[in-house]
């Protein structure tokens, strides 16, 4: 079994302070195999911003799987946002746009999904699915494949489905293909995790899409800052959110998820028990 904590939406520039170190201490008893960290590091892509997200991120557990969101990319500098848009996030964060962690239980692979085109939304581009197919391809049998984005590829059913990524049905038909099981994603600032299904009728599959809420930001919209923690059997997942109390991070609410084929299901595990 692996341990995977999921954060998302940190936001450094608009931050809670007095959740950095409690969250920190949760994560280290978590003892997480892998963290991962789903964009969104700073809130207006400035330098001491990023430089404050780089720093708190050292004293977390490694290895560690980050990509950038939309905030990432300057929205006031027109000059920086299209002629060297993440400039500063690879400086100061990582210049790995497409980082992987891969042991024998799991494969992470994340993705950019921010562009300068847009405000807020995100594109997934067939380039970057290719080398998905690449990466993933080369795996044994059994290895769980997890993909991290920024924006989503499912969501709630109440939320905004401009939220989602640009050319998700292609990209999930491609993740079908080569047996992608998790998505992990942030950008709404709400937590949920379900299977695909709904969205993407395709034959025989579905992947688990997790949403973690933003673990640090004061943009909580409505919903108390919280992040996920994912415990992954080849064949089951359970998913926990933990979320700020007033005075630490608590488990609040789970779901368990079993692979049925090649679909990810909520149902079958609770018929099952």
């Amino acid at each position: 079994m692996r341990t995977l904590v999921h954060l998302s939406d940190l936001h450094f520039g608009r931050i809670n302070e007095a959740l950095l170190a409690p969250l920190r201490a949760c994560v280290e008893r978590l003892a997480p195999h892998v963290v991962v960290v789903s964009g969104d590091l700073t809130q207006r892509a400035r330098s001491h911003q990023f430089q404050q997200a780089r720093t708190w991120l050292d004293t977390l557990p490694k290895p560690q799987i980050i990509v950038p969101g939309n905030h990432d990319i300057p929205m006031f500098n027109v000059a920086a946002r299209f002629l060297a848009p993440l400039r500063k996030y690879k400086r100061y964060v990582t210049a790995d746009l497409a980082p992987v962690y891969i042991d024998d239980e799991i494969a992470v692979l994340g993705l950019n999904t921010a562009r300068s085109l847009t405000i807020k939304d995100g594109r997934i581009n067939r380039e970057q699915v290719a080398w998905l197919r690449q990466r993933f391809g080369a795996l044994q049998d059994g290895v769980v494949r997890i993909v991290v984005t920024h924006h989503p590829f499912d969501l709630p059913a109440h939320a905004n489905p401009d939220d989602l990524v640009d050319r998700a049905p292609m990209a999930m038909q491609a993740f079908a293909e080569c047996g992608v099981d998790v998505l992990l994603a942030g950008h709404v600032h709400s937590s949920h995790a379900g299977s695909s299904d709904d969205r993407y009728p395709i034959t025989g599959y579905a992947a688990l899409a997790v949403q973690a809420g933003t673990a640090t930001s004061t943009r909580t919209r409505g919903e108390d800052n919280a992040f996920n923690v994912l415990r992954i059997e080849p064949d089951h997942v359970h998913v926990a959110r933990y979320q700020w109390n007033g005075e630490e991070f608590v488990a609040d609410s789970a779901d368990t998820f079993c692979r049925v084929g090649d679909a990810w299901k909520a149902e079958h595990c609770r018929h099952s028990q």
